[in-house]
């Protein structure tokens, strides 16, 4: 086991202040913020894309900028920065929306030294800057850009903020911004490219999924208050992921959803335990999360011709010849995660095509294509059934149904990978160069 504390990363104010006082001036009057679940962590409250609000606008922008509350500038445009891809999602808790960013100062040091590592806070009523907090970066230089530093969405939890950064290193810090403590990643080196994996807060653990080279894959979990490992589970079956894990209920336990180089697991979140694991059909590097609907898990690899499974959770030990319901065939690439709406669920693959499945059965509904949407932005659902490709670039609605049908389409003009976050009434977007706050005027 490693220190909490890498050398030379210890818990001091590496704090400064936004240089603007103001959100780009779009904001209007706005009714008071009513907190309910949040937006938690990476695909919100459940990590599989479900939000309970009700309302939310189907069209956004324009000439007249329909249904956008506020747009504030992020911190690499405020810096005159050269932006890293910036693909974490924005995350939302008491009023608050929290983002990474990560950004260099000259275009020519992309490659030399790791960007500026940045967390920053929202009011999600006005859009006005809170703080902006500049953090240490890890200890891993990539040499490969492709996945970049700030991929990795940040959690949020009780009055803490968990960002995780593609140089190998987790900060901890409160919601006013201060750094409570930071957490590098041993062997670094033995990662893919990237390291794209979000955190996941359980009880009062912060779980880190570090599938990487064998045998250095492990599942670390960590003291929310402190940083300090509570255990460290070695996993010499697994091998590189870019995939966050998803907590989800099986018979009145809790259990972690843990898509592998060579099976779907389920795994005990008290302290590493495989539970039951079922086999995919082959070895793969997943980087989709998994979703649960009508008491099945539902997961796909995500790369290009990789499969997927359909398994009842509630076996024990290898599962494959008892539990698994059926059999996902290879698809083209898809980055982003499926969402699930009532028994159907919906998947969006290269090059924008959404097919709709029945869960129990593995019937495919329709298979359309989708103009607009990116195949690598998550989606998420609303109880009334509306499906949102959403993001500040093209952003596609559907109805979630056994049949296609398009409810609107909208174009920000701001296309980055994040996903939205959706809290409060509003849906929050984060683009290459601003966050964005749609809801009904």
């Amino acid at each position: 086991m490693h220190s909490s504390h890498a050398p030379g990363f210890r818990a001091s104010s590496l704090t400064s202040a936004f240089p603007f006082s103001l959100a780009l001036a779009m904001a209007l009057p706005l009714a008071p913020v009513v907190t309910a679940d949040g937006w938690p962590g990476y695909r919100g409250p459940t990590g599989m894309g479900v939000t309970t609000e009700k309302g939310l606008p189907l069209e956004w922008g324009g000439e007249n900028h329909k249904n956008i509350l506020w747009k504030s500038p992020l911190p690499p445009t405020v810096h005159k920065g050269y932006p890293d891809h910036n693909q974490s999602s924005p995350v939302v808790r008491d009023g608050k929306v929290f983002v990474t960013t990560a950004h260099w100062s000259a275009l020519a040091e992309n490659t030399t030294r790791a960007p500026e590592h940045r967390v920053a806070c929202y009011d999600a009523a006005t859009g006005n800057p809170l703080w902006d907090t500049r953090v240490a970066a890890g200890p891993w230089l990539l040499a490969d850009l492709r996945g970049g530093y700030a991929a990795s969405t940040p959690a949020v939890a009780g009055e803490r903020v968990f960002a995780l950064f593609g140089s190998a290193i987790l900060h901890a810090l409160d919601t006013e911004g201060k750094l409570l403590w930071s957490y590098a990643i041993a062997e670094q080196d033995k990662f893919d490219v990237a390291l794209p994996v979000s955190p996941v807060v359980y009880k009062d653990t912060v779980l880190l999924l570090l599938d990487r080279k064998t045998p250095a894959a492990t599942l670390v979990a960590l003291d929310a208050a402190t940083g300090e490992v509570r255990w460290e589970k070695h996993r010499p079956e697994s091998d590189f992921a870019h995939v966050t894990p998803v907590l989800a209920e099986v018979a009145g336990k809790t259990q972690l959803l843990v898509p592998s180089t060579h099976t779907l697991q389920g795994v005990d979140p008290d302290n590493g335990d495989i539970l039951w694991s079922c086999e995919w059909g082959q070895s793969i590097w997943p980087v989709s999360s998994p979703v649960m609907a009508e008491g099945l898990v539902y997961a796909i690899g995500g790369r290009g011709g990789h499969p997927g499974v359909v398994v009842d959770p509630t076996g024990s030990g290898d599962v494959t010849a008892t539990h698994l319901k059926w059999q996902i065939g290879p698809m083209s690439e898809g980055l982003s995660s499926p969402v699930a709406f009532g028994d159907l669920v919906f998947r969006l693959n290269s090059p924008g095509i959404l097919r709709c499945t029945r869960i129990a059965t593995g019937d495919e509904l329709y298979k359309e294509r989708l103009e607009g949407a990116d195949p690598a932005v998550s989606p998420f659902v609303t109880p009334e059934g509306h499906l949102f490709f959403a993001s500040a670039g093209k952003s596609v609605v559907l109805q979630a149904g056994p049949e296609f049908k398009i409810l609107a389409t909208s174009d920000l003009g701001d296309p980055s990978l994040a996903a939205a976050a959706v809290a409060d009434g509003r849906i929050f977007l984060k683009g290459k160069s601003s966050l964005y706050a749609i809801g009904p005027k």
